[in-house]
């Protein structure tokens, strides 16, 4: 005669995760300072991609200028790779970041 052991199936724990917090969790789309493109013009895209009036671009362009970045707009991620793919196809240099 065999004595069979029966494993106890133990209930799996159970984790919580904020799907919804990370979904709702804004992303930027970011230029970058370069040397190529003319100040004039980076205010010119900012105006003509994103509507900004001239002066909310012309400081935009020179957070760019000064500090190195600016983010330009926020929202849902593929939103934002698309703000920076059209940046892309203007010549400036911008990432997406998680915020």
């Amino acid at each position: 005669m065999s004595t069979e052991s029966a494993a106890a199936v133990l209930p799996a724990e159970e984790t919580e995760v904020d799907e919804t917090a990370e979904q709702d969790r804004p992303w930027s789309t970011v230029v970058w300072n370069d040397p190529v493109n003319l100040m004039t013009y980076v205010t010119w895209v900012f105006c003509h991609l994103f509507g900004y009036s001239r002066p909310k671009a012309e400081k935009l362009m020179l957070d760019v200028h000064q500090k190195g970045r600016a983010t330009v707009s926020t929202g849902a991620r593929e939103r934002m790779e698309f703000d920076a793919s059209r940046l892309h196809s203007y010549g400036l240099w911008a990432t997406v970041e998680k915020q």
